[in-house]
């Protein structure tokens, strides 16, 4: 019990130093461009947050860091599959909201027209790859694009496999946001062969979206 207790006092602490963190290099940052998710990845140039010092499901959270329409872009490779449908669109309006017209989210997750079945079944809710019994849906290039469009995003598909398991891809700058889980970086795809993929997608606020 008491060792619960300071485990669960330890994680508010860290939370509340992570936000006010946030909040200073938010402040400072021109791009202002933020990793969601990011455990400790992330490249120059890009901030890296978590879920204590922002739940992208808890408005709260965005706005004790950030005012509407400053963020100019938002990275969140493996994520979504970790909200409900329902989570998942209510985390790309809040993203919305706080991007600049014209920024964008970039964002991956596993891709449910993989033709592998082992890939599947790493993937799949419930499956047998690492945070895969956290899993809450299991995406393709239809619905996960879909969930983005009915937020209000303007979507570009940039890598992922269609119903008759074709791959396509888009050349996409890695300075815009890295996707390591991709066609390009993922080191389990060698000779060719494309052992482990993401749908990858750019979700834009429109230009006139206020």
């Amino acid at each position: 019990m008491i060792g619960r207790l300071i485990r669960s006092a330890r994680w508010r602490i860290g939370a509340f130093l992570g936000a006010r963190r946030l909040k200073r290099l938010a402040r400072r940052a021109d791009p202002l461009r933020i990793v969601v998710g990011a455990s400790g990845i992330f490249d120059a140039g890009w901030i890296p947050t978590d879920i204590g010092a922002l739940d992208i499901l808890n408005e709260r959270h965005w706005r004790r860091s950030f005012a509407e329409n400053t963020i100019d872009a938002i990275l969140a490779e493996h994520v979504w599959e970790h909200l409900t449908p329902e989570e998942g669109l209510r985390a790309a309006r809040h993203c919305l909201r706080f991007l600049k017209p014209g920024g964008y989210l970039r964002v991956a997750v596993p891709d449910g027209f993989h033709p592998d079945p082992s890939y599947i079944d790493w993937v799949r809710v419930g499956g047998n790859g690492p945070g895969a019994d956290d899993h809450k849906v299991l995406y393709t290039c239809d619905t996960f694009g879909r969930l983005f469009e009915s937020a209000g995003f303007e979507v570009d598909l940039l890598e992922y496999f269609d119903s008759a398991g074709v791959f396509h891809a888009k050349d996409w700058e890695p300075t815009a946001g890295a996707i390591h889980r991709s066609r390009r970086f993922d080191e389990r795809n060698r000779d060719g062969r494309l052992n482990y993929t993401s749908i990858i997608l750019d979700a834009r606020k429109p230009r006139g979206h206020r």
